[in-house]
């Protein structure tokens, strides 16, 4: 799996655990929610640390525990 769809899936499934939608989260983040799901697509290759940050605000978790999951444990790397 790649860091984007890790970082995408991550969100989705805090999303259903909390019963959140993605609008939802994008109010409780302070973010469009387009951007949401923008990184949530194709559209974005490059989810920016500040987003992921108000997300992880949002959420009332840290970026250590956003990141703590087993999504990111094999993460294939990038750079070829």
């Amino acid at each position: 799996m790649r860091i984007k769809e890790a970082v995408a899936q991550r969100i989705v499934n805090l999303c259903h655990e909390r019963k959140i939608a993605i609008n939802a989260l994008g109010n409780i983040s302070g973010i469009n929610p387009s951007t949401i799901y923008s990184m949530l697509n194709t559209k974005s290759n490059n989810p920016g640390v500040v987003s992921l940050q108000k997300i992880c605000d949002g959420l009332d978790i840290t970026i250590r525990e956003f990141f703590d999951d087993d999504l990111f444990s094999d993460i294939e790397q990038e750079i070829k």
